[in-house]
């Protein structure tokens, strides 16, 4: 379904420019402080100042406030008397920094908050004329996107000093800035400010988290200026990373980081995700990421999508990122259908071929089968003589010696046990720096006799390899170990071809190359015994495979293949399919990365370096990644229709006065009656009722929200389907 576009009538923002905050000679030394975030790279601003950071309350300064000109900027001069709009959760969050700080908190709200209120050291007020008439040096709006102008509106802005400083917290900033200075009078100063946290990511503390601010509005009285420096101190000496930036530009930044963490943190919210057994690095990050915005409001979400003009080109980019994966695994699935199809017929004629050959011929085959299995006892007898070593070290064949099966040969070396290596590709440099022996024949490998045959192919190529392995040159109790994403596939396989006298042990390392850079303590390490044999020295073998990543500091979970692959369809795909679908946005960090944010990059950044082939392996490998693929995509759709149901609702209230009229339009300054070849496709019915009247709007028109909460008709998808010119100018439905 097309999508309306939501975009405010707002004036086109100027050409961006690059500022650069640092230049070919060293920076001054008291940028050099720990404390001040020097950037180094360019940012397209749509402002001409600046942006600034600021960190110069931090605790882990060591420098002297009179030392550091930065610090002189928000220098703390005197308490404030401060009233706060809207004392829910994010008011009450504020109100106890603000308390602890030494500031008077007075504090106002449609529901009772009286109780929490006098816990908090904060006075109540249940009428907004009493609080008022206290004359607060600020007023601190604290209410939802969606309730600020019926709010602020509300206020009895007479009974409060000339020259208040007015300050918002809304995560859209544009429309804060418009309607601040739509509504209240000139004499008040005005900062609109989005502390980048919330209760759930600041429970621990504020520092190093940002703050982003512009001085919309400020008087040019000392006193004036004092007061509103003396409110950016609070954050500024919390160790709030102090941005100062327009808010235009909030927006533009805060639709590809805010939106999207909070989008992406509520589809995963509706699959009722939870912690498991086994849980990688990437998912934790997801259970976090939902973890930090299931605490939010669905008002919250809709306003971030309602009043951001940004926000729905980014919804349809994550749309389209979803549609993108999907046909990318549908057209691998089409590839394999087709080639069995054709290795089908060609087996099929191949035999067919093969019943006309003579049948001595065919004797002659099945002698020479017949033969080879005549000389394998013979070499596993004198092989049986060879495995008794009381030595504790291993000799591991690793097959497969791509990035992952050299990642594992250095903690092998390290241990000290003896690691050779096969694989297609030749990696000998590579294997002889790190103490490997290399080769590139699999006989040659198999005749050194392996105590273990690690497998570290791909999941695509793993049945392929293991086939092609001359399993007659092994001794024959050697223990075969696979390390795939996917386990009741390899198990499955094992147990189908290899000898019943081959040890087996199923395993999966929860982490890879970039999660385990910094060492395997605490990581998850997953695995099934699946055929050992009783003797003591092979499951002495088996125990000493397994102590290597016990050494490590692995978290050693013992679990059945199928056990494994119904955790981590719910996980493990789950975290690769949003890792691949983000990647496909191509986000970048901003200089106001909410902590969600940075888990969606942190995310992106954990998957990026993954094949598609193994993800489309533990697709098509694992019997559960189905269903979880599609109750990802019907949670994506079933959030865009509570989105869209909104805004549905919004119509049909500008439609309601009018229903039994017929749908009016304004074009050019002058009203004219709605026209069936204008928005209604030729030969339409004209639609009846307000709900047929939005549907027909949404098939057929690009729609915007004014700032007055009102659609507008800004082209007419029917005129442009049919060659037509378009509408030069909107045309608001009244």
């Amino acid at each position: 379904m097309a999508m309306p576009s939501l975009s405010f009538l707002h004036q086109s923002p100027p050409k961006p420019s690059h500022v650069y905050f640092c230049n070919p000679s060293p920076p001054p030394l008291f940028l050099q402080s720990p404390s001040f975030v020097y950037m180094t790279t360019p940012l397209s601003l749509h402002s001409s100042k600046a942006l600034q950071i600021r960190s110069s309350f931090s605790s882990t300064s060591t420098s002297e406030p009179t030392q550091d000109p930065v610090r002189l900027a928000f220098s703390v001069n005197s308490t404030l008397k401060i009233a706060i709009i809207g004392f829910g959760n994010y008011g009450q969050h504020l109100a106890k920094t603000l308390v602890a700080q030494g500031h008077s908190l007075l504090a106002y709200s449609r529901s009772d908050h009286s109780h929490i209120a006098q816990e908090l050291g904060v006075s109540f007020f249940l009428n907004p004329s009493d609080l008022c008439e206290q004359h607060p040096d600020v007023i601190l709006l604290c209410t939802s996107i969606i309730s600020t102008e019926q709010v602020l509106k509300s206020l009895p802005l007479k009974r409060l000093k000339r020259s208040t400083l007015f300050v918002d917290v809304l995560s859209v900033k544009e429309f804060a800035k418009n309607l601040l200075l739509d509504v209240l009078p000139p004499d008040f100063d005005i900062i609109c400010s989005h502390p980048m946290f919330g209760p759930q990511s600041a429970k621990q503390s504020w520092e190093n988290l940002f703050f982003m601010y512009e001085k919309v509005r400020i008087g040019n009285e000392s006193s004036r200026v004092q007061r509103c420096n003396d409110f950016l101190a609070i954050f500024e000496r919390e160790g709030c990373k102090m941005v100062e930036m327009s808010c235009q530009e909030h927006d533009k930044l805060a639709a590809g980081s805010q939106f999207m963490t909070h989008t992406v943190g509520r589809v995963l919210d509706m699959l009722g995700l939870e912690s498991t057994p086994i849980n990688t690095k990437g998912y934790e990050t997801l259970l976090e990421l939902v973890e930090n915005t299931r605490g939010d409001s669905f008002d919250l979400y809709y306003g971030l999508f309602l009043y951001n003009k940004s926000a729905l080109e980014m919804l349809e980019k994550l749309d389209l990122g979803f549609d993108e994966l999907r046909n990318e695994l549908s057209g691998r699935l089409h590839d394999v259908v087709k080639k069995q199809l054709f290795e089908n017929a060609a087996r099929g004629k191949s035999l067919q071929d093969k019943s006309y050959q003579n049948s001595a011929g065919m004797a002659s085959i099945l002698n020479s089968l017949r033969s080879q299995d005549a000389i394998q006892p013979y070499e596993y007898k004198e092989k049986i003589s060879e495995s008794i070593d009381d030595s504790s070290k291993l000799k591991i064949a690793i097959v497969g010696f791509g990035n992952f099966g050299q990642f594992l040969a250095k903690a092998f070396v390290r241990q000290g046990h003896s690691v050779l290596a096969y694989s297609r590709t030749d990696y000998c440099a590579v294997a002889q720096k790190l103490g490997v022996s290399f080769f590139s024949d699999a006989d040659d490998l198999c005749e050194e006799h392996p105590d273990v045959i690690l497998l570290c192919t791909s999941i695509l190529s793993t049945e392929k390899v293991l086939n092609s392995l001359p399993l007659q040159r092994l001794k024959r109790s050697t223990l075969f170990v696979d390390v795939l994403s996917v386990k009741e596939f390899p198990r499955n396989l094992f147990l189908q071809n290899l000898p019943s006298d081959f040890d087996i042990l199923c395993t999966h390392p929860m982490f890879g190359p970039e999660s385990g850079k910094n060492g395997w303590k605490d990581l998850a390490f997953v695995f099934d015994k699946v055929r050992v044999g009783s003797d003591e020295k092979r499951v002495a073998r088996c125990n000493r495979v397994l102590d290597v990543f016990a050494r490590e500091g692995c978290r050693m979970v013992e679990m059945s293949c199928a056990e494994h692959d119904w955790h981590a369809a719910g996980s493990q795909f789950i975290t690769h399919t949003m890792g691949r679908v983000l990647e496909k946005l191509k986000l970048e960090s901003t200089p106001i990365n909410t902590k969600g944010y940075e888990t969606l990059l942190n995310l992106v950044e954990n998957t990026a370096g993954d094949s598609f082939d193994l993800y489309y392996g533990l697709f098509m490998y694992n019997v559960n990644a189905l269903e979880q693929l599609e109750k990802l995509d019907l949670a994506f759709e079933s959030l865009k229709k509570q989105l869209f149901g909104r805004l549905h609702g919004l119509f049909q209230r500008q439609l309601v006065g009018n229903a039994d009229e017929k749908l009016q339009v304004l074009q050019n300054g002058k009203g004219k009656v709605f026209p069936e070849k204008s928005v209604v496709p030729y030969g339409a019915a004209m639609p009846a009722s307000p709900k047929e009247k939005f549907h027909v709007l949404w098939e057929n028109s690009v729609l915007q929200a004014s700032p007055e909460n009102r659609l507008e008709v800004v082209e007419e998808k029917s005129v442009r389907r049919n060659g037509a010119a378009l509408a030069t100018s909107p045309e608001s439905v009244s």
